[in-house]
């Protein structure tokens, strides 16, 4: 009776009954919610508004809109997550959607697309969450796509290809192999030993004097200091020659870094053998001595081998906004303290406050608890500027700390969520690919995709192979979750 009667016995031909006043039962996931036509229509592009005038198109109009219906109750039944749905009706009562808290964003985006609910109904806040999300799982899908890259081997490319890949791998990515990390340790003690004979080398007793009886560093230091530039210039060369990207490669901050450590050693080289000629010795020997100074840039190479310290860049990064708000504290308290002080400090005869700019420098010590002492206020009110500008330098400065910490910890905790998802997401793809469902390279997974749009079958079986945080950047077919695939 079903399949061959394309109307409801229930439902006037005439549809004498007005779409305004209907009232539909929709059971989602065992709630019962009760909807009247008269607020459903406010958004007529919805699936919940779409229920209320499909009962006169028959059984196979109200099957493309839900998953079962009771002729008898008159109630539609979906397989949904009733608390998205809890949150998704409210657009028809208060014009916005806020997401729960505990509910999946990327479920939840799911939820309104399945729900045919604009996006732009969500609230500020939640667009906030759900974009933050996305960003976590775009760089989790980029991880493994780079994982999968490296396991790949692209029989079409040319073994020049296939070699400078090779390299990329062995100096870039230290957990691809054994002989990879031994290197990233030999680069470690490389920057190591650089920085300490940098410093070792500007202690007297070990410099030795030269004809003209100018200082210089020991030859022994100096070959040190020589092994150590031609290991970073041999390291850099490789990594620009086997970076698939130059010109980013290039361009990166620290590939920059890199350069700035090794360009002085070759510009003071050049500047010895060649700059006589051009200008006076003394100006060549201030010019090599201003750029061995610059050779403290290489302890920041330290940040390419140590996820702590780019943690810490990435915070510092994040935190520009509270660092603002740091520098402003001080700027107005040293502005006003500096002023007091050299106010109060004027009818003393020996004084120390000879103006407001060098109590400037007063200022700043104080509130920043340093306190040299070579600038110091003698008069009673000037104490009493002295111990308010320390006390509001000790508040002025903590205050800001707390959520520079936070993003700190945020950083890193995401971090390593990050990599354990990634990881998470490659043992299923190894499990996959041993049952002969998926295989690691990119190519099989773009075959397997194919083969999924044509076989609803094997479309059904990748999608629940998938975990809770499945990814939808790596496969082109779309997949909506169900109630019982939401996350945990």
């Amino acid at each position: 009776k079903m399949a061959g009667d394309s109307r409801f016995p229930d439902v006037d031909s005439d549809g004498s009954e007005k779409s305004e006043e209907m009232e539909i039962v929709v059971n989602v996931g065992g709630v019962r919610q009760v909807f009247y036509g008269d607020n459903l229509n406010q958004y007529p592009e919805t699936r919940l508004a779409e229920l209320v005038n499909c009962l006169s198109g028959g059984y196979d109009s109200i099957f493309s809109l839900c998953d079962d219906y009771d002729p008898g109750k008159r109630e539609f039944y979906f397989d949904r997550d009733p608390d998205a749905f809890k949150c998704i009706i409210d657009v028809y009562y208060f014009g916005e959607i806020h997401m729960k808290k505990g509910i999946c964003p990327i479920c939840f985006k799911n939820e309104m697309e399945f729900w045919k609910v604009d996006l732009k109904f969500l609230d500020d806040c939640c667009k906030a969450h759900l974009s933050e999300k996305k960003e976590e799982l775009e760089e989790i899908a980029r991880r493994v796509q780079l994982i999968l890259d490296d396991l790949g081997v692209d029989a079409s490319e040319s073994r020049w290809k296939r070699c400078q890949k090779c390299i990329w791998k062995f100096l870039e990515k230290p957990e691809s192999s054994y002989p990879a990390r031994v290197i990233a340790v030999l680069s470690f003690l490389f920057i190591l030993i650089s920085s300490v004979v940098m410093c070792v080398g500007t202690i007297p007793d070990l410099q030795v004097v030269d004809a003209e009886g100018n200082r210089m560093e020991h030859p022994t230091l100096d070959s040190i200091e020589t092994a150590c530039i031609g290991w970073f210039t041999m390291e850099y060369v490789l990594r620009l020659i086997s970076s698939p990207n130059k010109l980013h490669f290039a361009l990166s901050f620290m590939n920059i870094v890199d350069v700035l450590a090794i360009l002085p050693f070759y510009i003071s080289l050049t500047l010895t053998h060649l700059g006589a000629k051009l200008m006076e010795l003394s100006n060549v020997q201030q010019a090599v001595q201003a750029l061995r100074i610059m050779r403290i840039a290489r302890i920041f190479k330290l940040a390419r081998h140590s996820s702590g310290l780019q943690t810490l860049t990435y915070a510092l990064k994040r935190s520009f906004k509270e660092l603002g708000l740091l520098l402003m504290y001080l700027a107005v308290g040293i502005f006003v303290f500096s002023a007091l002080g050299y106010t109060m400090e004027q009818s003393h005869p020996e004084t120390l406050f000879k103006s407001i700019p060098q109590s400037f420098w007063w200022a700043i010590i104080t509130m920043t608890t340093v306190g040299y002492g070579d600038i110091y206020p003698k008069t009673t009110l000037g104490k009493l500027n002295a111990a308010i500008s320390f006390l509001c330098g000790v508040i002025a400065i903590a205050l800001p700390i707390h959520p520079i910490i936070n993003n700190f910890v945020r950083y890193y905790n995401k971090q390593r969520v990050l990599e354990t998802a990634a990881k998470h997401e490659l043992e299923l793809m190894e499990l996959n690919s041993a049952e002969g469902k998926t295989a690691g390279s990119r190519s099989e997974l773009e075959d397997l995709s194919r083969e999924g749009k044509d076989d609803p079958f094997y479309s059904s079986r990748i999608k629940v192979s998938h975990s809770d945080t499945f990814i939808h950047l790596l496969s082109e077919e779309k997949n909506y979750r169900t109630r019982l695939q939401s996350c945990k």
